[in-house]
């Protein structure tokens, strides 16, 4: 049985609309998604919606509604997120689903049957926000740090993980894997928590008398379960874990979650979790940073927060994807404004691609009869641009597979300024006044050359803008593809083929005041 490329993004929390940050992650997933398709693997791509807690239960108490109409009215704003976004996933998993609930009460009694869940009380601190209990340590200069929010003294009986006896094995799995955690440098935020003191047992419960809202423990039905241990249970549920459909997609090839997320839930508990299971860990952890506005985390708490929504409205779905893609290297935090995205959005998009394309289906029209020409000379402007191609063809690869999408973008249109600079230097709008029969040779060869090179630098473009890349493959005549096989080989395939009308592929809107 092949394996299945299995990638997920981390499941958003039902306590909020979406926001930029939920937007660029499945962005982000979608592209390798999208990439690991064309390069010919069957990929099983997974996100949702995590929909338990304390937090959806408050919220629901304020408004005087029932847990499940909070979530499911959220479930509707981001699966039209993805809508939107034109993102390819293949499942969307909520935490309220049947299938979900069977698969966290199975492993909770399986780790309860072993041995690895205790009942126990406890006295300390919790934290409303974080949902999660925090000891002395966690304070700074005396204070709760913000991120706590409130944090109240609690004394209660509940049930515990043994997660503190396998802290050694986790650190010896961690620094023998290097490929686990990319990138890499983030390993070292895990390794510090893991060093820094011995882990203390996760208590993995909540008595009913204070939290209803969650999946009912299937020992005791006093109690639910802690909201992080249901919500990361999301990754084998839809993974088909407990079916023969387990195997085929596990392990995961990518988890992709924020740093916010990487200690200790996914670093720490998930991977303990797994191997309590006898369950292979995930091969990788793919993590991104934040969007900063002026140097700042963007945060509903600031109210510094992006509608994605909002631009996508305003300028298209793929020019969103573009400018989130090209602004952020995977792994570091990125700087985001309007005047930024208007500025990737008029020089990138509008001037050197969506000109490059008008220009051409102009040129088309007037001179060869909306026809691709056949290409006959072969000069120095023509050897220049196919020597670009193949300097920034054999980058592309290596880059998309390195996850380094903003440098492969930046090539991309390196070859897309390139291709600008062929037709000016060959002018085929003056090649056109003359009736030299060698003249008209250069015009033909230049529009020919203008449309295999707009053709080979938008493949590499689908993953991340896959409607503009289909269009502008359709104004030139080329078909559709689904693997990549010899798709940035430079041709003459498209000799012949129509041109489509001229069109403005990125107009230039209006500011909304």
């Amino acid at each position: 049985m092949s394996k299945k490329f299995y990638i997920t993004t981390a499941i958003d929390y039902a306590n909020g609309s979406p926001h930029l940050g939920h937007a660029y992650e499945k962005v982000l997933t979608d592209i390798v998604a999208r990439f690991r398709r064309l390069m010919g693997d069957e990929v099983k791509f997974v996100t949702g919606l995590d929909e338990h807690g304390q937090k959806v239960q408050m919220a629901a108490e304020k408004q005087g509604v029932p847990p499940i109409e909070i979530c499911n009215s959220l479930a509707k704003e981001f699966q039209g997120l993805c809508e939107r976004l034109s993102i390819s996933n293949d499942d969307y998993i909520r935490t309220t689903e049947t299938r979900h609930k069977n698969v966290v009460q199975d492993i909770l009694q399986k780790l309860f049957d072993k041995g690895e869940i205790y009942k126990a009380d406890y006295n300390g601190f919790y934290s409303v926000r974080q949902e999660q209990f925090v000891t002395e340590k966690e304070k700074v200069d005396g204070k709760w740090p913000e991120i706590y929010g409130e944090v109240v003294q609690v004394t209660e009986s509940n049930y515990f993980f043994k997660l503190a006896q396998y802290q050694d094995w986790l650190i010896e799995t961690i620094q023998s894997n290097e490929s686990m955690i990319y990138p890499r440098f983030r390993s070292a935020d895990v390794m510090q928590f893991l060093k820094k003191e011995p882990l203390n047992d996760l208590c993995i419960s909540r008595p009913k008398e204070r939290l209803e809202w969650g999946i009912e423990l299937p020992f005791d039905s006093n109690f639910v379960t802690y909201v992080w241990f249901d919500a990361l249970t999301n990754y084998i549920t839809a993974a088909g874990y407990g079916t023969d459909e387990f195997e085929k997609n596990w392990p995961a090839d990518y988890h992709v979650i924020g740093k916010d997320i990487l200690v200790p839930p996914h670093a720490i508990y998930w991977p303990i979790m797994l191997k309590a299971l006898d369950i292979e860990l995930p091969k990788s952890f793919l993590v991104h940073g934040w969007w900063l506005s002026s140097g700042a985390k963007m945060s509903k708490s600031t109210g510094e927060v992006v509608n994605p929504l909002d631009l996508i409205e305003q300028f298209g779905t793929d020019a969103f994807r573009y400018f989130v893609t090209r602004e952020m290297n995977v792994g570091q935090d990125s700087e985001f404004s309007i005047e930024l995205f208007m500025s990737r959005y008029n020089s990138d998009l509008a001037n050197d691609l969506g000109n490059l394309v008008s220009r051409l289906l102009n040129m088309g029209g007037r001179y060869t009869e909306g026809k691709v020409p056949a290409a006959s000379v072969e000069e120095e402007p023509e050897k220049a641009l196919k020597d670009l191609w193949s300097e920034v063809e054999v980058e592309l690869m290596p880059l998309f597979e390195g996850f380094q999408f903003h440098k492969a973008l930046d090539r991309i249109f390196t070859f897309v300024s390139g291709i600008n600079k062929y037709a000016e230097t060959r002018a085929p709008w003056k090649l056109a006044k003359s009736e030299d029969p060698a003249d008209q040779a250069k015009l033909h060869t230049s529009l020919a050359y203008m449309a295999e090179a707009l053709r080979l630098a938008v493949v590499m473009l689908t993953p991340v803008m896959p409607e503009i890349s289909e269009k502008i493959r359709g104004l030139v005549g080329a078909p559709s593809f689904d693997r990549l096989d010899g798709q940035l080989v430079w041709g003459n395939t498209l000799e012949g083929c129509t041109l489509g009308e001229k069109a403005i592929l990125f107009p230039r809107p209006e500011r909304k005041a």
